[in-house]
């Protein structure tokens, strides 16, 4: 049976939690799966955790909020485990490291820099110490260290600001819509003329572009996008509802007439 001392009452929660995960990844006594694991076959999970506390906030349910930010922590305490495990670092060192770093990055909180400034300015100050940073780490490109593991989307974008602080970047937001009216021309020609990968690719262009019209207008794209998802989810499930009360399913319907339903799930406010 697992030593489960460090779940005592005698103990913080987050020693609890560190004691359970120490337990499960025991050889000897531990879980088979957990003792299985590690960085990349737990990645996924970590991922999947983050976009289930950003839903829980979407929908405003606070409840599923702290289940899910539980999730979460737990996937940072198991990554940790398993690096103590290998004697690469511990749950203490990712700690003082996030919390070193907070400080330095807060030069106007935490020193003797005045907190009199703009957010502009602020945003501006800690992407200064964050060049620094990578500079230390001798990251010397201007996007080195734009993680490669981020969604596509989200990468897009930061890929886009890191060129855009050296000038790379379009003047404004309607240079950007001529780039997407180019864009859609070549994807149409790819999908006349051309094989799947060049429509890969040309789509590929086109929804990068759209990302940086996204950051043009100040829109976050996964958050638009999220958005549209809930908003199509919500119409959809209208369609459902209302064949379902004339005895029908969507497979025994026609285009036609699912699109009427949309139109009516528009116009009673179902956006």
């Amino acid at each position: 049976m697992a030593d489960l001392r460090h779940a005592s009452e005698g103990h913080s929660p987050i020693d609890r939690l560190r004691g359970i995960m120490r337990a499960l990844r025991d050889p000897e006594t531990g879980c088979p799966w957990d003792i299985e694991q590690d960085f990349s076959t737990i990645a996924p999970y970590t991922i999947e955790e983050a976009y289930e506390v950003a839903d829980a906030i979407e929908r405003a349910a606070w409840a599923d909020l702290r289940d899910e930010l539980g999730d979460l922590l737990l996937q940072a305490v198991f990554h940790a485990q398993i690096a103590e495990d290998r004697g690469l670092f511990d749950f203490d060192d990712i700690v003082t490291g996030i919390a070193d770093k907070m400080v330095a990055r807060h030069p106007h909180v935490f020193g003797e820099e005045s907190r009199d400034k703009s957010a502009e300015q602020q945003t501006r100050d800690w992407e200064s110490v964050k060049a620094a940073e990578r500079a230390a780490k001798a990251q010397t490109g201007v996007l080195d260290g734009v993680a490669v593991g981020l969604p596509a989307l989200l990468r897009a974008v930061k890929l886009q600001k890191r060129a855009a602080r050296v000038g790379f970047d379009w003047p404004d937001a309607g240079h950007v819509l001529e780039k997407i009216a180019e864009e859609t021309t070549e994807l149409t020609e790819a999908a006349e003329r051309l094989g799947p990968d060049a429509v890969e690719e040309e789509m590929g262009d086109l929804l990068f572009v759209m990302a940086n019209l996204a950051r043009h207008l100040s829109v976050d794209p996964e958050q638009a996008l999220r958005r549209a998802n809930a908003k199509f989810t919500r119409r959809f499930q209208y369609i459902e509802a209302q064949l379902a009360k004339a005895g029908k399913r969507p497979e025994d319907s026609t285009l036609e007439e699912m699109d009427a339903l949309w139109d009516a799930a528009k116009a009673q406010g179902r956006a």
